[in-house]
């Protein structure tokens, strides 16, 4: 047996598995130092809030949320046993990139800035709007998608269909 087999056997993965998980670690440790090194205490707390907010009430929120969508989009009883379509998938998907916009732009989004044309240069007007605009054309992107798919998905459907009233054309 070679050593890489025997290495893999041990480890579960290739060796490049494991450096580019070390270099990942190296890399978060460095970015932990950094960040750490000036308000130790401000971060601190900032991660300990950020991870109770998210398990106690964001973590709650989306899980129910997403329940609510699954059962909003269950195929109906006897045709697919109740199971949720996947075309829940298509509100997760836009949903998700929304919130993320949202996450990550919020100051700007609800106008709770400060300084940022100072500093920037830029105007810290439009985007609520644009915010707006991106998650609208998320979700009308993604109705469309779902529309198309169900359109492919019932080709078979109306072939089937189509053949079955020539059938019928011919006897006449």
């Amino acid at each position: 047996m070679s050593h890489m087999t025997a290495f893999r056997r041990r480890y579960g993965a290739s060796p490049l598995h494991l450096l580019l998980v070390l270099a990942s670690f190296a890399l978060a440790a460095y970015a932990g130092v950094r960040l750490l090194k000036g308000d130790t205490l401000g971060v601190a707390l900032w991660f300990v809030g950020a991870a109770l907010l998210h398990d106690l009430v964001l973590l709650p929120l989306y899980a129910v949320t997403d329940r609510a969508a699954q059962h909003l989009f269950r195929e109906i009883p006897g045709q697919g046993q109740g199971q949720p379509r996947s075309s829940v998938n298509h509100v997760r998907v836009p949903l998700f990139v929304s919130g993320l916009l949202l996450l990550v732009w919020w100051p700007l989004i609800l106008g709770l800035v400060d300084r940022y044309t100072a500093y920037t240069g830029l105007p810290a007007d439009g985007f609520l709007e644009r915010w707006l605009l991106i998650t609208a054309a998320l979700f009308v992107v993604s109705a469309a998608i779902l529309v198309v798919r169900r359109w492919h998905e019932s080709a078979p459907r109306r072939r089937a269909a189509r053949r079955e009233r020539r059938a019928r054309e011919a006897v006449r």
